[in-house]
């Protein structure tokens, strides 16, 4: 069977709210994801919503709220012929949402979909109140009495970095919390506290700079929001309506910080050495916790030249790859490996790089793995100042990397990300 080429039309987003405390809270998910549905089909007009076949949504964590996909597809005005489905690959998932729908046009079986990712991480990240825990719904006993072979099963790491893991690190639990993770990177890496920093002050600034030049005006989706009314602690008053406001602006750009501000935060509480070195990972150089919502219209290269579109850019390459949980944020170096060899190039053909900072301790690694410049990467700032809300980020990563090789003038471009539990996902595209 001779796969299909496939483009990547168009793509758009909301704003990135503070998770909890901005100006999504008071707003449903589904009239937020619909709002920004309809932008992408009115931008879009030689598309029509019949041919919509297919629409999958990255989410993880559950917004404490009903959010079908099925509802929100039906509210942005497609029609009951186009099917959905819901992905769940933790930071990953609209990443891996589009990859489904690149892999369906790919083998012919539809010729048009839709890639949604939508994230409420406030409200206790999964929102409204938790079942009670039990010992059944409490992490199986078994995962901490397997040997440190069974916990470490994993590919030759020495086939697949460029440093040796000490064995603090290999030895040390295998569930672990990101931040946690994260400092366990820096260690492995010999990563000083100042580099991180200079790197989370860089991501802000070129995010600042990014806004000045009006590189987000035509990815960010202007939507009207209710303005959510809250209290002297910070906490929303569900009982008092705002009034509706527009929200076009990313909240957690701090055009003003710099890398001594950020040197003064404290390191975030929880995380400890196993190696007694210093701590090095704090809120200001990792990404904050966010709502939001992305879009990205796929299909045929074919169907796009018949209906005379000109696409952002032509999907190349895909990959996923697993790695030791205690460096889950290195997987973005094997997966990039993968998606290299499928896109049929070589990392130094790449010349923009979308990677979601989820810590600065992961992407500074990283690149120097893939031998790639940091000076290819997020030239217009990442996810420390942009946000990350988990499911809606991987399609964003996607549409930005199209959007600044149109504007660079670039070939390739790569959209990476580490993802919970020890995964990492890859996305390498063409400029048409």
């Amino acid at each position: 069977m001779e796969l299909r080429k496939v483009v990547l039309v168009d793509g758009v987003r909301s704003a990135f709210a503070r998770g909890g405390r901005g100006k999504l809270v008071a707003t449903r998910l589904d009239e937020a994801g619909a709002q920004v549905l309809r932008a992408l089909l009115s931008r879009n007009p030689k598309v029509r919503p019949t041919a919509i076949e297919d629409i999958g949504l990255g989410n993880v964590a559950g917004s404490g709220e009903f959010v079908g996909l099925g509802t929100v597809a039906r509210l942005a005005g497609l029609p009951l012929e186009a099917c959905n489905f819901v992905t769940n690959r933790q930071c990953g998932s609209s990443m891996e949402t589009l990859h489904r729908v690149v892999t369906s046009i790919m083998t012919g079986a539809t010729e048009c979909g839709i890639a949604l990712g939508i994230e409420r991480m406030g409200r206790a990240l999964g929102g409204g109140p938790r079942a009670p825990q039990t010992r059944l719904t409490k992490l199986n006993p078994r995962l901490f009495k397997l040997t440190p072979e069974q916990r470490n099963m994993a590919p030759d790491h020495d086939q697949t970095f460029s440093v040796k893991f000490p064995d603090y690190i290999l030895d040390s639990p295998p569930l672990q919390s990101m931040t946690q993770t994260a400092q366990n990177a820096a260690e492995c890496y010999g990563l000083s506290r100042a580099e991180l920093d200079a790197f989370a002050a860089e991501s802000h600034r070129k995010c600042a700079r990014a806004y000045e030049g009006g590189f987000y005006k035509d990815e960010i989706v202007p939507l009207e929001v209710e303005e959510p009314v809250f209290d002297a602690e910070g906490n929303w008053v569900e009982a008092e309506t705002g009034k509706t406001v527009l929200f076009d602006r990313d909240e957690c750009l701090r055009a003003d910080t710099t890398a001594e501000k950020l040197g003064a935060l404290q390191p975030v509480k929880g995380i400890v050495s196993f190696g007694k070195q210093e701590l090095v990972i704090t809120a200001g150089n990792s990404c904050p916790t966010n709502d939001g919502i992305s879009a990205a219209l796929l299909m045929s290269e074919d169907k796009a030249r018949e209906l005379r579109l000109e696409p952002l850019a032509r999907i190349v390459g895909v990959g996923v790859a697993g790695v030791k949980p205690q460096v889950m944020g290195l997987g973005p170096i094997p997966s990039t490996k993968k998606a290299l060899r499928h896109a049929g190039i070589t990392a130094d053909e790449i010349d923009r790089v979308e990677f979601n900072e989820a810590f600065a301790a992961q992407v500074i690694p990283s690149l120097r793995d893939l031998g790639i410049s940091p000076d290819k990467s997020n030239v217009n700032g990442g996810s420390i100042a942009i946000g990350h809300p988990l499911g809606a980020t991987g399609a964003r990563l996607v549409t930005t990397v199209a959007r600044e090789l149109r504007r660079s003038g670039g070939r390739y471009g790569l959209a990476t990300q580490c993802i919970g539990a020890g995964m990492g996902i890859s996305t390498i595209l063409e400029r048409i």
